[in-house]
């Protein structure tokens, strides 16, 4: 398998001052072409540092695709830098200036002397073309890899690797080309440790297909990867791995791809043509939004009230006043009587509650930032649920999980 550095140019980048997207997009382009992306490599811009970076990407792989530092400023060294690594000159390239005249004829706007600088390649190299910009990208060979520069713009660097770095890289493939095909299940109520000792022998180093383990938010995800000489068998080499991840962790299991607990409740409330209402405290209405974000959520959503403040948990959802001053307005039983408060008002199958402490401030011995309770009324009855977030969690941490532990909660009830 052809190995691969992708290298991601420019001062903006190292300083933090923007984000490079460039790098992961083309990261997931070369692993559907199987090809095996081993290093990525941020450098600023400095003639020394690039010129150090490509000799070095140059001994360890065999393909390198650099994104920025083809523009006509001076601090645009890329095409100086790949010279200097390989010790030729730069020369004018006749194609890449009938380009550029091009383009700006197109527009009826005269060519600035600094544009010219951009028609020059390392001699031994090949433009790339570049129809919606005016730095042409170079197809260079150093040492035992293939270099593809493209610019820094990302859709002009999209449509270049597309339509003119893909048949080059397809050019050194050849027959030996590899379909990588890859799942991503979701899962949701266990932490990342508890899922990876019932997944042992699935993670294990070197097993075919490919399976790790991935956290964000507090959901927890498995990535498969098969590869194969077609797609086909490719997926057949997949399959039997997902089919075992379903069996063993089914109910944890919430979606794939970019699905969260929100489209599993939804799916759960749909195929049951339940509807849910919302009492929210702590979480500011985040509930509702993560439902309401999907499309056809008036199906099962007639609404919900944001009872940020005592008055309104006994004004618009009946919480008895002496609840909330004997037990406190983050309690059991302050969730309980605003899961139902919320289920009566709005005729809903279902009545969801949260009430707690998202902090930073608030908090007592008593009920720490991150205590929250949740409410779940329904037909016959109401039960709660207390969840502690930890005090060392920020604010919209508390919130985001307060809401998919509640969001789970009911799911994982209907599934019942």
């Amino acid at each position: 398998m052809i190995k691969a550095e992708i290298i991601a140019v420019g001062a903006e980048l190292t300083s933090g001052q923007c984000l490079d997207t460039n790098s992961a997009w083309l990261a997931n382009r070369l692993d559907d072409l199987g090809i095996d992306v081993r290093f990525h490599t941020t450098i600023a811009d400095d003639l020394a540092d690039n010129v150090a970076a490509f000799r070095l990407a140059s001994e360890r792989v065999e393909l390198v695709l650099v994104s920025g530092g083809l523009g006509p400023t001076q601090d645009d060294l890329t095409r100086e830098a790949l010279a200097r690594a390989a010790g030729v000159e730069l020369v004018r390239d006749p194609r890449a200036e009938a380009d550029l005249i091009a383009f700006f004829a197109r527009r009826n706007r005269p060519i600035p002397e600094r544009n010219f600088v951009q028609t020059f390649i390392p001699n031994g190299g090949e433009i790339l073309s570049n129809p919606i910009g005016t730095a042409p990208g170079i197809w260079f060979r150093l040492g035992r890899a293939r270099f593809a520069c493209m610019p820094g713009v990302p859709n002009e660097l999209k449509m270049m690797f597309i339509e003119q770095v893909v048949p080059h890289i397809k050019g050194l493939t050849g027959d030996s080309a590899r379909v990588v095909v890859r799942r991503k299940i979701n899962t949701f109520g266990k932490g990342e440790s508890e899922i990876e000792a019932d997944a042992l022998d699935l993670t294990a180093r070197g097993r075919v297909p490919e399976v790790g383990i991935t956290a964000s938010e507090a959901t927890i995800s498995f990535r498969i990867a098969a590869s194969g000489s077609t797609e086909a068998e490719a997926r057949e080499a997949l399959q039997p791995t997902v089919d075992l991840i379903y069996r063993r962790f089914g109910d944890w299991i919430i979606g794939e791809d970019d699905e969260d607990v929100q489209h599993a409740l939804a799916r759960e409330l749909i195929a049951r043509g339940a509807t849910i209402a919302l009492a929210e405290s702590c979480t500011g209405g985040l509930i509702s939004h993560m439902l309401t974000s999907l499309a056809g959520s008036s199906a099962y959503f007639p609404g919900g009230v944001v009872s940020y403040s005592n008055e309104a948990k006994v004004d618009l959802l009946g919480v008895p006043r002496e609840t909330i001053e004997t037990k406190g307005a983050v309690s059991d039983e302050t969730a309980r009587a605003m899961a139902i408060g919320v289920r009566d008002r709005f005729h809903a199958d279902l009545g969801l509650s949260v009430t707690g402490v998202a902090g930073p401030s608030g908090g007592t011995v008593e009920k720490p930032v991150g205590l929250v309770y949740l409410g779940l009324a329904h037909a016959r009855g109401v039960e709660s649920r207390r969840l502690e977030l930890g005090p060392e969690q920020p604010r919209s941490t508390i919130q985001r999980r307060a809401s998919k532990h509640a969001i789970n909660w009911t799911r994982l009830y209907l599934r019942a």
